[in-house]
């Protein structure tokens, strides 16, 4: 079966992990992805050795495309780029603002030359306003946007573990770009888009940014809720950390009555609604921990699912290896298969095969070969 997006020809001018994670997910699709690399290479591929020599973020966000070296300080290669964005159906770059025009590549120039090519532009604060100059990293603009504010414990502002607000941005340009071939579709047109790491790291943050000029900031509270109780950790009788969630009062009288074994806890009218648990966070967190304190991990956790509670175990990459939930795909690469998490999405029906990692420059002959024949 054809792919959704076979047939579409995207050049990508990326680096690091916003861009690429866009570009996976198009190449996932179907979409001919050509990764345009510096001669030393997307400097991605050398964060980590680990996995068998290979970096776990390049084998992660670059699987199907095709890897080709140019160096655009010279006109030959310039021109090869020229000859495949006249072909392409979309280009991405995130290079810093003003790059790509200063390499002869401006977007408005490539929108009036190719009226149906698509660009998406990824940068950290976008093309225009006072920051738009800065260098833009997914820490700086998680330190930036807020969100390390309301991420760890009362004690310190902490980072998302992971590369967040690389990722909301791929996401974001990848959704766009989506929208704009469907656009397109109906009018002929291509589109310039533009995705800014911290408009997408503000847009998660709306929540935070409400309550605040509602009157009432956010506290950080680690693996707790600010304004749910009971919803955190609580220790089982050998110490397994288990992470509750309590949404409605059908589930408080569940956890109190059929889980903590209190009935009268399940009525008494301190604890009756979520205001009144928050008002008496500690008292109700309290209780709730005294009673996991006395159960073995495993009785508990069939307890809270027989009541259907929302619950959790704190794994952490260990677990997650070993986790029976957890869907793989296996991919090549140049020092052999690697093993991932699969995309989240799944289609009935459908059994998709994923492209390998290319290795630095693996197809630049072939592809100068095919768009500057002779």
């Amino acid at each position: 079966m054809a792919l959704p997006l076979s047939g579409l020809l995207v050049v990508a001018l990326e680096q690091a992990v916003a861009a690429p994670t866009c570009t996976c997910r198009l190449a996932d699709a179907g979409a001919r992805v050509i990764k345009i690399e510096r001669p030393e290479g997307d400097f991605a591929r050398f964060y980590d050795d680990l996995v068998h020599g290979e970096s776990s973020y390049f084998v992660w966000l670059n699987r199907g495309k095709e890897s080709v070296v140019l160096d655009l300080a010279t006109p030959p290669d310039r021109a090869l780029l020229a000859a495949m964005l006249a072909r392409a159906d979309v280009f991405v770059q995130n290079l810093k603002p003003g790059a790509v025009a200063r390499l002869g590549f401006a977007v408005e120039r490539l929108r009036r030359e190719h009226p149906r090519l698509i660009t998406c532009s990824i940068s950290g604060y976008g093309e225009h306003g006072p920051y738009a100059q800065r260098k833009a990293y997914d820490l700086l603009i998680q330190a930036e946007a807020g969100l390390a504010s309301v991420t760890g414990g009362a004690d310190a502002p902490a980072r998302v573990g992971v590369s967040v607000v690389d990722i909301a941005a791929g996401m974001n340009a990848q959704a766009a770009i989506l929208e704009a071939l469907i656009a397109r579709a109906q009018s002929g047109d291509g589109a310039a888009i533009h995705v800014s790491m911290f408009d997408a790291m503000a847009d998660w943050m709306t929540v935070p940014l409400l309550q605040h000029e509602g009157g009432l900031p956010p506290p950080r509270v680690g693996l707790a809720h600010p304004s749910i109780s009971p919803y955190g950790v609580f220790a089982s009788a050998e110490g397994a950390d288990i992470l509750i969630a309590i949404q409605n009062e059908r589930e408080w009288v569940m956890l109190a009555r059929d889980v903590i074994g209190d009935a009268a806890l399940a009525t008494n009218p301190d604890f009756a609604g979520n205001v009144e648990r928050v008002k008496r966070r500690a008292l109700t967190d309290g209780k709730v921990a005294a009673a996991f304190a006395t159960m073995p991990a495993d009785v508990l956790c069939a307890k809270l699912a027989a009541a259907d509670i929302a619950f959790a175990r704190v794994n952490d990459t260990a677990l997650l290896a070993r986790h029976p939930h957890l869907r793989r795909i296996t991919v090549a690469s140049p020092t052999g298969p690697v093993s991932c998490p699969a995309p989240a999405s799944v289609s009935d029906g459908a059994t998709r095969g994923y492209g390998a990692v290319p290795a630095l420059g693996e197809h630049t002959a072939r592809v100068r070969a095919e768009f500057l024949p002779g």
